[in-house]
């Protein structure tokens, strides 16, 4: 009698242990991932300042005054977002069309109207911001900014 005893104490501070166990492991496991966060920023800060650092000694090779060098990396950079616009506005606007036809809420179709209209409206705003760049850039001579 004595002896089951014994064996279900011991029995009960294995399962006590077992549960011990567990939950120290999933506190290690914890700690483990909070320092991994804890080094993100770091890598992120020196990721940066490599790309920083990268960037200043690159040294120019053409020798085009500063507004040839701002016309093309703004032209660059419009073409590209004037390329990611026009994609995503026929995207959205397809989703909006689509829902527009295959809906029977009128809800639904009301909302899509909505932003059918704004997506447009953005698009030609887009497009607009374009053409009066280049207008400006024909009325305004780069002589006048020189000293």
């Amino acid at each position: 009698m004595h002896s089951g005893k014994v064996q279900m104490q011991w029995k009960n501070m294995k399962e006590m242990a077992e549960v011990e166990a567990a939950g120290m492991m999933a506190e290690l496991q914890r700690v483990q991932r909070s320092r991994m966060l804890i080094f993100i920023p770091q890598i992120a800060f020196f990721a940066f300042m490599v790309v920083t650092c990268t960037a200043c000694l690159i040294m120019p090779v053409s020798a085009d005054d500063i507004f040839d060098i701002a016309k093309s990396a703004m032209q660059n950079v419009y073409k590209d977002v004037a390329g990611i616009a026009t994609v995503a506005a026929v995207v959205c606007s397809a989703v909006c069309l689509f829902l527009m036809n295959f809906s029977k809420s009128g809800k639904t179709v009301d909302e899509s109207r909505a932003w059918l209209k704004r997506i447009v409206v953005c698009w030609a705003v887009l497009m607009t911001l374009g053409a009066i760049v280049t207008y400006m850039e024909k009325i305004i001579p780069k002589s006048e900014f020189s000293g």
